[in-house]
């Protein structure tokens, strides 16, 4: 993954509320990933958009991660992105889940399978310029 990664912690989504990634897919994304949880090794979700990237073609692929392992994937049949392009992901958290929503495909709904009743840990890395995150 190339160096355009940002982490944040120490705040708090509690279920029913959201947040909002913008920003740029790079001219020669291969992938991003955008991870939310509780830390590195306990994703509530992992957010995979691959363009070109370990076997995959124009595919979302979304997991979680309890205690480092990885269980088992998603593949949601949209893959709203193009590079070079500016993207709105909005991920909300409720009770049983994590909604994904994005323009120009059906929302993706990824259970919470980790069963936690707060996110304070979000990662984005890859070939995505971020410019902002906000809690609306």
């Amino acid at each position: 993954m190339s160096k355009c990664g940002v982490t944040a912690t120490q705040f708090k989504l509690y279920p029913g509320e959201s947040l909002v990634v913008k920003g740029t897919v790079l001219s020669d994304c291969k992938e991003f990933e955008i991870n939310l949880g509780k830390d590195c090794e306990n994703l509530v979700l992992h957010f995979n958009a691959r363009f070109d990237c370990k076997g995959d073609w124009n595919t979302v692929v979304c997991n979680s991660r309890q205690g480092s392992a990885w269980q088992d994937e998603e593949r949601p049949p949209d893959f709203p992105f193009q590079p070079n392009c500016e993207v709105e992901i909005t991920f909300t958290f409720t009770a049983d889940g994590i909604r994904v929503k994005m323009e120009g495909c059906e929302e993706i709904v990824f259970p919470n399978r980790l069963g936690l009743s707060l996110i304070d840990y979000l990662a984005v890395d890859g070939d995505f310029r971020i410019k902002s995150v906000t809690f609306p």
